[in-house]
């Protein structure tokens, strides 16, 4: 099916409606283009991706260098500002003014904002959820939020859309049915609940759009949610935010008009490729910050490049460049042939592997900047696969030229918080930072700071060098060798 209806004006909208246009389908588990409009910010057109952040900026790219990376929209995560709560307010609630989130991220006017519960991918919270409360992952700390609170939290931020809250218990291998009917049980309730608050809202406030939770169950154990969803609700909700892309058959047909949003953390490029070609429509794609960190500068395009002689046919390209390689140190090329980005227009490979070499935080700006432009012209030429019908066959050649999975790390990333490790690997990983202290009494640097030698014999070991004494206060005018011997240890006098 193909709606080529022209948009509607956007300036005769009112100010909070977000407009979802479907340009191209062709059945209810297949890729599909679509246009997502809002007045006063930019259009994003799917499938396409959201930056996603940490404490409200996209990791490694500042605010001034904000408008180089390509990112039309962003996620943020509510867990990252409530750190001191209950006991005090968070500073985010302090700012007494319109679109106090954006303005306390200073985030452009015209990017999409769109403000989760959890960040994506969550970390595993031990503070378990319950009828009224979900357990979150501060700097501080995990904390429990009731659904009360986090409906006046996006009422004060004013995102332009929220994702309802979704009972789910990330970390957990299995679940039981009994738990899984409290999922469903708990997420009707919620997404009634911050629907009835944004309805609550008085004429001339700002409100915001709200995406309805699709939990990572089957259609049947969420069934009563799924229904009261239908029956009461989807007049009143703007898309869906589904955590398990691989459920969308289960999606009733009713919901189909509405845009996706796949909370279904992907791997790598040809996962993403999956989730699209089932209709999904905007992601957050953690693992481009992920091969930031690594020092991996992403290199590949869709459709994929002929192979163009037999040699190549027989192994697979790498889907990014390790630049911590010392192979790059005096190569003039960009990290991309043919890219747009400002670190392959304005730089070479050579200065930013110096860069990471010398631990220059802006090495890792230039690679993200890079990451991210790679990302969206990926998603351009998958838009235009789709328009020209050629996905399925780009997707197979896709597979057959890039290897499957993103180059491992091979150099030292930059220090990260506890929170951005990943949540899957979380309670099994070691140690992503080095120790931050030494052993100095093993090492030998305590003894040879007190002018002993610890690289001498063993029966000079416990000489003291004269030399080490000089310079200490009290001793300016003493003679090395002479009055030393003469000196006395005597207790400090409070």
């Amino acid at each position: 099916m193909t709606n080529d209806a022209s948009p509607p004006n956007l300036t005769q909208l009112p100010p909070e409606m977000l407009e979802f246009a479907l340009l191209k389908t062709t059945g209810a588990l297949a890729p599909r283009l679509g246009r997502l409009t809002l007045p006063g910010r930019k259009t994003i057109l799917t499938p396409g991706f959201l930056g996603n952040t940490s404490r409200g900026a996209v990791p490694h790219i500042s605010q001034d260098n904000f408008r180089n990376a390509s990112i039309n929209g962003v996620y943020v995560a509510l867990e990252d500002y409530i750190e001191k709560h209950p006991e005090t307010t968070p500073p985010v609630f302090q700012i007494d003014a319109p679109d106090s989130l954006r303005r306390f991220i200073a985030l452009p006017t015209d990017t999409l904002l769109v403000l989760g519960a959890r960040r994506q991918p969550p970390i595993p919270s031990p503070v378990a959820n319950t009828n009224s409360e979900i357990g979150l992952l501060t700097s501080y700390g995990f904390r429990s939020i009731s659904s009360e609170y986090y409906a006046a939290a996006v009422r004060k931020l004013q995102p332009d859309i929220v994702v309802g809250l979704a009972d789910i218990p990330f970390g957990q291998e299995t679940v039981g049915l009994k738990r899984k009917d409290k999922m469903s049980d708990r997420t009707e309730v919620w997404t009634r609940d911050i629907i009835a608050k944004r309805n609550g809202i008085e004429k001339g406030e700002p409100r915001y759009s709200i995406f309805a939770p699709i939990l990572p169950i089957d259609q049947d154990l969420q069934s009563w949610y799924l229904e009261h969803l239908l029956d009461d609700m989807v007049d009143d909700i703007s898309g869906v935010a589904i955590y398990d892309a691989y459920l969308l058959d289960d999606l009733p047909e009713a919901l189909y008009h509405l845009p996706r949003l796949s909370l279904h953390i992907p791997a790598g490029p040809h996962e993403l490729l999956r989730q699209i070609s089932l209709g999904m429509d905007l992601f957050t794609i953690p693992f481009i910050s992920n091969a930031t960190d690594a020092g991996i500068a992403l290199d590949f395009k869709f459709p994929a490049p002929q192979k163009l002689d037999s040699a190549t046919s027989s192994s697979r390209q790498s889907l990014g460049v390790d630049m911590w390689l010392a192979s790059h140190a005096e190569s003039a090329t960009p990290l991309t042939s043919g890219c747009t980005c400002y670190a392959c227009t304005k730089h070479h490979t050579a200065y930013i592997q110096h860069l990471l070499s010398a631990k220059e935080m802006l090495g890792w700006v230039l690679i993200q900047l890079h990451n991210h432009t790679i990302l969206d012209s990926f998603f351009s030429g998958v838009r235009a696969s789709i328009e020209n019908g050629t996905f399925e066959q780009d997707v197979a050649a896709f597979e057959a030229f890039y290897e499957p999975s993103l180059p491992e790390k091979t150099g030292q990333g930059p220090r990260v918080r506890g929170y951005q490790h990943s949540g899957s690997e979380h309670k099994h990983m070691a140690k992503k930072n080095p120790k931050a202290f030494r052993n100095f009494e093993k090492e030998g640097v305590l003894q040879a700071m007190h002018g002993q030698q610890p690289n001498a014999k063993p029966e000079m070991r416990d000489v003291i060098d004269d030399e080490a004494l000089v310079g200490l206060v009290g001793l300016e005018n003493v003679e090395q060798g002479e009055e030393a011997e003469k000196l006395k240890i005597e207790d400090a006098k409070s």
